[in-house]
């Protein structure tokens, strides 16, 4: 199984190619850094438990 760090540093590079982003090489750490800690909120987020019964709101109001 591939490392994180080398899939992210992969995906940055697809997803930049895909946009048409181009990514200056002293600028790219920096992204992949980026990367990994959106990756380590996101986790929290998906991970955080939900009870089954729970319903959506219809709208969403602020």
């Amino acid at each position: 199984m591939p490392e994180p760090e080398q899939d992210l540093s992969s995906f940055v590079d697809q997803a930049a190619l895909l946009i048409g982003l181009p990514i200056p090489a002293e600028y790219r750490q920096a992204v992949i850094d980026n990367f990994e800690r959106i990756a380590a909120i996101a986790q929290i987020v998906t991970e955080f438990p939900l009870p089954d019964d729970i319903e959506i709101a219809p709208v969403f109001e602020p």
